[in-house]
């Protein structure tokens, strides 16, 4: 059963390097990981280069010279050899039995798509509650046993059994290369052609987040950018659902309310509830306000300054 891994990666040299020396510790070692440079110097070259040396498995390198995160993606897909295409992003750390647990879970499940947890850390440059918000955006907990889930997560700690889709070489929509969702629109065309996600509670990942992803700009630009990603989808289906727009719009909209006044009332009481209230009413305003001109941009060139 073979297996790739994708990286990409943009300007993180610390953080490929550490991505990199975990996927080489795996207990089941891949049998490529394939590294995509999105970077239009080709900064992760020589890092790339220094991970061959020492590697047990083949490393790649591809340079995907136009930013975007989408065109990352795609061009690691393109270059993937292997039936099965594991994704771990390079602000991401596996476990050492990372890999051989997705794997076991997409089998014993009859999982066809599979996701493992992350833990957000680096973020004591934030507390209260913007540092609770920041755990809940940055973190994906979820049930101690494996388990057949109702839908997907995004693409940071992934499995996906390509035999079992019919897709092109570029799966991934070019449109959300700035803003991201793109993995959204992924895992909506897996589900569309019958895709099983699946939960592997032992694939551990670690998140590492900087100071500038942590800051209240960038939280609240994520969580709105989440709740774009429904409406986004039914946009972007083809043909385009309208009754699917005008759905999520009203769901944002009474998330913004209902949402909105539980955040006040639980952060004036100093509820640690009141996080999870504010990015549910982000994530409405996201809903309701999901066209272009509002999407924040996180990725390549666009990704804002600190």
């Amino acid at each position: 059963m073979s297996v790739s891994v994708i990286l990409p990666t943009f300007r993180r040299p610390d953080g490929l390097r550490a991505a990199l020396a975990s996927l080489m510790a795996q207990s089941r070692q891949p049998d490529e990981i394939i590294v995509v440079d999105n970077d239009p110097d080709g900064s992760a070259r020589t890092g790339v280069a220094n991970a061959k040396a020492v590697a047990r498995c083949a490393v790649v390198y591809v340079h995907a010279e136009r930013p975007g995160v989408a065109n990352a993606r795609n061009a690691g897909w393109a270059a993937a050899t292997g039936r099965h295409v594991a994704f771990l992003d390079d602000d991401e750390i596996a476990s050492a039995g990372w890999l051989e647990a997705l794997l076991a879970s997409a089998g014993k499940l009859g999982a066809s798509v599979v996701f493992g947890p992350l833990r957000g850390e680096a973020l004591d440059a934030a507390t209260g509650l913007r540092g609770s918000l920041a755990q809940r955006l940055y973190s994906r907990p979820g049930n101690p046993e494996d388990e057949i889930l109702d839908g997907p997560y995004g693409c940071g700690n992934s499995l996906v059994d390509r035999q079992a889709f019919d897709l092109s070489d570029a799966p991934f929509d070019p449109r959300m290369n700035a803003c991201g969702g793109e993995d959204d629109l992924f895992f909506a065309e897996l589900a569309r052609q019958g895709a099983v996600f699946g939960w592997s509670a032992r694939a551990h990942a670690v998140e590492t987040v900087d100071a500038r992803r942590t800051s209240w700009r960038y939280l609240l630009a994520r969580s709105f950018a989440f709740g774009q990603g429904a409406t986004q989808a039914a946009a972007n289906a083809k043909p385009r659902r309208l009754a699917g727009i005008a759905f999520w719009m009203a769901v944002g909209l009474g998330q913004m309310f209902v949402f909105g006044t539980a955040a006040i009332v639980t952060s004036l009481i100093g509820s640690s509830s009141a996080a999870g209230w504010l990015d549910r009413a982000v994530q409405g305003a996201g809903k309701l306000f999901w066209v272009e001109a509002f999407e924040p941009r996180f990725y390549g060139e666009a990704a804002p300054a600190d």
